[in-house]
Formats: C-alpha cells, structure tokens, sequence
C-alpha cells in the first residue's frame, strides 16, 4: 500500500540518487514532491498567534491579566480592554472587546457577551474564556468563517466575574470545592463573627482534604489491596476506622467543623430575575447587585443593548442549561424561543462529548437569581450556562469510573497519583490522632492539564456556533407597481439569515428594549399609508395607525424568516425613497427604491 509516508520516502532517495548523479533538475522535482506530500502531515490546526499561550494549565488573575493585556498589545486593530469595576478585594473585573472597526463601529453590530468563573473554584471557565478570545482574534484573517463572523459582530469577553475566589483557591490550602463564593466576609454560621471557621491544613501539603480517625466500632476498613482506599464494611462486622470529615478543627467551640470559611454567598443567585431573600434561597445577597461584581456586570449589560447572546461557563457536570429556574417561570420562554434554544442546545450535545441539553428546574435543580435568568428572562438575550467537565470523559468507555478504585486507577494510571495526598498521621484536639490525606484539589471538576485545551475548544466552537445565530437582516424581494397618477404601491421584504430573531418573543412580550424601526425617507414623496403583509402576493394589509414613515416591528424578524412590508407612496415618476431598518440587537440596514414600476418581483442590489 502506497501511503503518503512511503511516497515522501521514494522522493527524498530519489533526490539523494540524483545528488550523486549531478541532476539538478531531478532533485529539484523530487524535493517539491517531497514538500508537497509531508506538508499535510505538518499542517496544524490551530492559528498562528501573535501571543502564543499554553492551554496545559491555569492562570491566576495576574498571569490571566498580562495575557489579556498582551493579546491587546499584539492586535490593538481588533482589541480594546477596559475595567467594569473591581471585586470586593479590589481585583479588576477586565473585559476585552473584540471588533474590526473597518466593518463597523461596537454600537452597530449584534454583540455576544462570554464570561466565566462566578463561582471561584470553576476554574476552567476562565481557560475556556481566554481561550476563545485567543482562538478568535488569531484565527482572524486566516481562516475564512472566524473572519466573516468576526467582521460582522462583535464579542465582550470577561474571563473572570470572581477573581478573588479564583486566586484564593489556587494560592491558598482547599479542596475542589471551597471558595465557591466571593470573598466578602459573611456569617455564614449566624454566630455573629465572620468567616472564623473555614478549613484547617493540618498536614500543611497546600490542599484541605479529609480526615479519618481510629475507631474499634467503625464504618470502614483500609482496602486490602489499596491501602490508600477506605471500604465500608458491613454490619454485623465491624471497622477499624470512621470518616471524621474535612480536614480542619472547631475554631469558634461551637461543635462545628469548618461551617463558617472565607464568604459564604453566591453570586450566581445575586441577580434581578426572580431573586429571593436568603431564608429562600441559601447565599442570595442582601439584593440583587448587592456584590460589587454583579452590580458591575449588571451595570454594564444594561449599558449595552446590542447584546444578542449570552454564554456563562461555570463547571461541573457536562451540561448545556438553559432556564427558567423554577417551575413557575415555563410562561417566560415562548415557545418561539424554546425552539431557538432547542436547536442551538442539540448542536452542542453533537459538538459535546457526553454534555446534556437540560432546563434548570426540570433536570438540576430550582434557581431563583440566577445570571442566565435574568439576561434571557430579563433582558430577552438568548443565553446558556455550560457545566465544563464530565467525569464521562475519564474512560474510553464514556462512562464514569464505577467506583473509587476504578478512579484511583486512572490517576496512577494517566496522572501518576499527581491528584493524591499521601496519608500522613495528625494530632488533632478533638479525635487525637488522625489520618489525614487523600484526594487534592485538582482530582475533580476540573479536565486534567492534558485536557483542557479540548475542552476550552470544543465549548468555544458550541458558543461561536451560538454567536452566528444572531441575527442578519438583509433586504430580499421586492416590488414597485404604479397605481394611478403620482401614486406608488411598494412592497418589500427584509429577511432574517440568523436563527435569533431580531427581537425574541420573551422581549416582545414584555417591552423589553427597543422595537426594530422601518423608516422611509425621500426628497418630493410622501408615504400616504403602510403596514405588513402576511404573504408577499397579498392585496390586502395590516396598517399601521400613526406615522407610516416609521413603522415599528414590535416581534422584530424572526429567526429565519421575513417580515414582509408595503408602503403606499406619493410621488412622480423616478424619484427614490430610502428605506431603513434599525434594530437593536442587529445591524441596521438600508436600501433605495426608485418610483418606477417593476415586472416583477426582484431582490435588490
């Protein structure tokens, strides 16, 4: 079998033959083929960038703030950066820009906003943010459908709302779970003092992970195989040990363990859309905002309407999760707009190994205030929050490791126990002497290094799949009859190419932001009259009842569909009208009609 190896191999020893033999011409040909043949082998998929950036590991805010900075500095025709505000420990919230000013200015274009890291230790949300950022703006002008996308809309990056749990969990001891919450101090154990409980490093390896104290009627025995396991034994037989949970010690007396660390809220139930006081929902806030993060976020969506889609990357789970967050809220997704999600969502479970399109309140569980409850609910932004990392992608099978002992093999096996802590022996006051050990704050919910690349890819490929459904407005057929003396009838489609309507159902529904505007102008015409058709060849219309030069589209266009309109016009033959049609959340677009009749129906130029 002829292979493009083999073939490669006969040129360059056909060129070293004609080496010896002085046949220049030969060797050259066989070179050439040489080249061609090995250069796809070599061809790499990812861009050439200006700023080349490691996407085997994670980034504290500094290192994540002087890569932003370098990606600005690098290609300061596409990137702006500026400061939304700053985190309760007065780290800048930064969000980058991305737009060719020579396709148009921000304020024209639909915008998709991308933000990660809400909760402080989903740390690959930060990765998969830059990551997108990076792939885009260096693939920019090399690969044709980043360009056109990139040309026609723009993207708000904020790879991290919570920098100060983000760096309070990779520089201080935890475990994967802890510093979820922000860093403002709070009674999280209604005692009356602030965060003066949290977890202890009894064993001071950098990580908080459990405890396990002798006990002659205890629950569990060491494996006998793996003596780093724990295994419940079964009544009447009796153990050797008993959990004795987190590493840490009762810092305030009070019988408790670690139940009042560093803050203790949740920013993801901070915002305006359904919220509820904390005896309903656990971590809300004093009020919506009530955090200097999202009250910066918040004040910044509100400042920028163009926003047309939304993406929120959070971990853990493998999901594509979209609202309503609780039962009560079904009523707020149209079902227009359920089918909008439906289809972006079913994509990404393609693009997504082992992700699952699910709603809030159906497959996870209630959120009230939640961040993609309000700007879908809210603000009618099409948006979804994706759980980054699935324990599915450990085994080639697609499944989870069954047990802790399939798990323990493949971090032996695959990450060379790099996500264990030996068991090391601890005086402790309470239990005396304990095991303390076991897994670090790297053996879950976040991809291993070796993983991360591809999964900041494939969520960055799901999103941009997202971002080139907003909408595209564009003029389509149209027609000009003539009526009688100086009297027009013009009739004209403008189309949708985008799945996401101009305006969605939700925001219609609720007066959310601006209308789309069809406005008609024109030296010597008057627009007598005008309204929507529900079919291009209709005779008859829906008028408008005021002002038919500025027609208001209250559902805007729909997702790939047409709105059709007509205008009854004024004028003597040849003279021109202008017809514009501004949207919101798309850009706006503009055509000229000449008032003289058609034979039939055409698509403008």
């Amino acid at each position: 079998m002829t292979t493009p190896f083999t073939c490669c191999m006969r040129a360059m020893t056909l060129a070293r033959s004609s080496a010896r033999l002085g046949c220049s011409r030969v060797i050259a040909i066989a070179a050439a083929l040489a080249a061609s043949l090995t250069a796809p082998l070599l061809a790499q998929p990812a861009p050439e960038s200006k700023v080349p950036i490691a996407w085997n590991r994670y980034y504290d805010h500094a290192e994540m703030t002087d890569l932003l900075n370098q990606l600005v500095a690098a290609y300061p025709n596409l990137l702006s950066i500026e400061s939304i505000g700053k985190s309760e420990q007065g780290r800048e919230l930064w969000m980058v820009t991305m737009n060719n000013p020579m396709t148009g200015p921000v304020e024209d274009k639909p915008a998709m906003y991308i933000d990660g890291n809400v909760h402080g230790n989903e740390v690959q949300a930060t990765e998969t943010v830059l990551y997108s950022l990076w792939y885009l703006v260096s693939a920019h002008g090399s690969v044709p459908a980043i360009t056109e996308l990139c040309n026609r809309s723009v993207f708000h990056f904020l790879p991290s709302v919570n920098p100060d749990g983000r760096d309070a969990w990779m520089h201080t001891p935890t475990n994967p779970s802890n510093y979820r919450s922000g860093l403002r101090p709070t009674d999280s154990d209604g005692d009356g003092l602030l965060d003066e409980d949290g977890p202890d490093d009894l064993d001071g390896d950098g990580h908080i992970g459990v405890m396990w104290r002798p006990d002659p009627n205890g629950t569990h025995r060491r494996d006998r195989d793996d003596p780093r396991l724990f295994v419940r034994v079964t009544p009447p037989a009796r153990g050797d040990w008993s959990f004795a949970g987190s590493e840490g010690i009762d810092n305030d007396g009070d019988g408790q363990s670690n139940e009042d660390g560093p803050g203790g809220y949740d920013m993801n139930r901070n915002w305006p859309t359904d919220w509820r006081p904390d005896w309903i929902q656990g971590g809300a806030g004093d009020h919506p905002f009530s955090y200097p993060e999202t009250d910066a976020v918040g004040r910044w969506l509100l400042a920028h309407p163009a926003v047309a889609a939304g993406q929120s990357y959070h971990n853990t789970g493998g999901m594509i999760l979209r609202g309503p967050g609780a039962s009560y809220r079904t009523g707020d997704f149209p079902r227009a707009d359920i089918a909008v999600y439906d289809e972006i969502a079913n994509a990404g479970v393609e693009m997504l190994p082992f992700y699952r399109s699910m709603i809030l309140y159906a497959d996870l569980y209630t959120v009230h205030g939640g961040f993609i409850n309000w700007i879908s609910e809210g603000l009618g932004i099409v948006s979804f929050t994706n759980e980054l990392w699935t324990d599915q992608r450990i085994l080639q099978t697609g499944e989870a490791p069954a047990d802790e002992k399939a798990r323990m093999r493949w971090a032996d096996r695959m990450l060379f126990g790099q996500t264990l802590s030996e068991w090391k022996t601890v005086d402790h006051p309470e239990f005396g002497e304990v095991l303390v050990g076991g897994s670090n704050k790297w053996a879950s919910r976040t991809p291993p290094s070796f993983m991360l690349e591809e999964e900041c890819h494939r969520n960055f490929a799901f999103t941009m799949f997202h971002a080139q459904q907003m909408p595209r407005l564009e003029w389509e057929r149209r027609e000009v009859r003539k009526l009688g003396d100086r009297l027009w009838e013009v009739t004209i489609e403008v189309g949708n190419s985008g799945l996401i309507p101009s305006r969605t159902a939700r925001a219609a529904e609720r007066k959310i932001g601006m209308p789309d505007v069809v406005t008609v102008t024109g030296e010597g015409i008057r627009v007598a009259t005008a309204g929507t058709l529900g079919r291009f060849t209709d005779r008859s219309m829906t008028p408008v009842a005021h002002r038919p030069e500025r027609m208001t589209l209250e559902a805007g266009v729909p997702g790939r569909g047409r709105v059709v309109l007509r205008f009854l016009i004024e004028g003597d033959e040849g003279r021109t009208m202008t017809i514009r049609c501004a949207a919101e959340k798309a850009t706006d677009i503009e055509t000229t009609v000449e008032l003289r009749e058609t034979p039939a129906p055409s698509t403008p130029s």
